[in-house]
């Protein structure tokens, strides 16, 4: 299976992609050349319909099955903007594959019980993305 994590930051949606076999045993991380999709004005419908297709053509062009999104805070000092909240709706909404919140706890969960080696092409920005897409899994 094809799993994409994804951590929004700002009007940054940042990428991570692996692969599993049918059992999860093996995780295999894709470098993908995009590694990010940036929603430019969230108050430009243009803009809001390119950050859309560029994410739509993402998910088939890469045969993503499953999408694993960093769940971010409703209220509180880490509370997510109004845009990442915009971005993780038009997410959700794609016609190509199931999406998934995931929790904070669930990621520090995944955390305590695994070792998390990152990869060496992965960048340090892709890093929540990486491993809300593990935590996912397990």
């Amino acid at each position: 299976m094809r799993i994409c994590g994804i951590d929004l930051k700002a009007n940054n949606t940042i990428l991570s992609v692996m692969d599993t076999n049918e059992d999860d045993d093996i995780v295999v991380y894709i470098d993908m050349k995009t590694k990010k999709i940036t929603l430019e004005d969230d108050e430009n419908q243009d803009d809001v319909r390119s950050y859309c297709n560029d994410l739509l053509i993402f998910l088939k062009q890469n045969n993503i099955q499953k999408i694993a999104i960093k769940k971010r805070a409703k209220k509180g000092n880490f509370a997510g903007g109004a845009v990442t909240f915009k971005m993780e709706g038009l997410i959700q909404l794609n016609p190509h594959c199931a999406a998934e919140l995931i929790s904070s706890q669930s990621i520090g969960a995944y955390e305590k019980k695994n070792i998390v080696d990152f990869p060496k092409e992965l960048k340090k920005y892709q890093e929540h993305s990486y491993k809300a897409a593990l935590a996912s899994i397990k």
